[in-house]
């Protein structure tokens, strides 16, 4: 019988003390327990690490050096599991996601893997839930070998992580997690799409001004483009559809009323988006 991977899960963090403790629930609510969780905060001016603190199977460290790509990096560094995983603060993850992991890379296959997600904290989520799965589907498909994995849901072998660290690239502009794919492919390593793996996350783009979530859209395609990938073509028709409806999601997004779990109009009107630093551009 295989020996069972080591499983370290990684959450890069910067004023989430809104959604850590969920995300963390869900941690202490898996079937099979993780090696570690190693909570990165980013220089967050809330209670971020306090809250994190609280959790006795938590490990919170530091990194002063802004931007969720160095608080990923930190991360990875520190961890001493086999395997990496790598999720968001608003990420709650299914309550077999670690035992998932387990069964997807002790049988050898991939070198990094990223999952399905669906959503909460919106409205007709079953609508939306659907719509991503497809679209996940479509990229699974039209990336084929060069599949982009989303850092929100995710994991990959710290084997391919130590090799491929000294490559990826540390500067804003550009989606990280995008970017640590592109790289462990020229390293030679397989990342790959698993419906299996489910995750489920806030829709707080949406909750972004026009100009910052047009900013990261277009971060989808711009991160293939820096690296000379002709495939972000096949991002265009996604990218092009997430444009269109964003009038309509974020209407959705800021008036939806979590108690009655529906759309409420009177709320929307009420609801002012708050700043929100973009991870992918705010980077020292």
């Amino acid at each position: 019988m295989s020996k069972p991977f080591t499983i370290s899960i990684i959450i890069p963090a910067y004023n989430e003390a809104e959604t850590i403790q969920p995300c963390l629930d869900a941690i202490a609510a898996q079937t099979v327990r993780p090696h570690e969780v190693i909570v990165v905060d980013n220089n967050s001016t809330d209670t971020t690490a306090a809250l994190a603190a609280r959790y006795p199977f938590v490990r919170v460290i530091y990194e002063q050096k802004q931007g969720v790509v160095h608080a990923r990096n930190t991360g990875f560094d520190a961890a001493t599991g086999d395997i990496l995983g790598r999720i968001d603060a608003d990420s709650i993850i299914a309550a077999d996601w670690v035992e998932t992991l387990h069964t997807i890379f002790v049988s050898g296959g991939p070198d990094a893997v990223s999952g399905s997600v669906t959503y909460h904290s919106l409205p007709y989520v079953r609508f939306w839930n659907g719509v991503d799965y497809v679209f996940r589907r479509y990229f699974a498909w039209a990336l084929g070998r060069e599949y982009a994995l989303q850092g929100a849901n995710m994991a990959l072998r710290s084997k391919a992580w130590r090799k491929t660290k000294h490559s990826i690239c540390n500067a804003g502009g550009l989606h990280e997690d995008f970017d640590l794919a592109i790289h462990l492919r020229e390293q030679g390593h397989k990342t790959v799409f698993t419906p299996r793996l489910l995750a489920s996350l806030t829709f707080r783009q949406a909750g972004s001004r026009w100009r910052d979530y047009l900013s990261y859209v277009m971060l989808h395609s711009g991160t293939y483009a820096q690296h000379k990938r002709l495939r972000r073509v096949v991002m265009y028709p996604i990218m092009l559809l997430a444009i269109v409806f964003y009038p309509l999601i974020r209407m959705l997004y800021l008036g939806y009323d979590a108690p009655r779990d529906t759309f409420s109009f009177s709320k929307f009107l009420r609801t002012q988006a708050g700043a929100r630093v973009n991870p992918a551009t705010f980077v020292d």
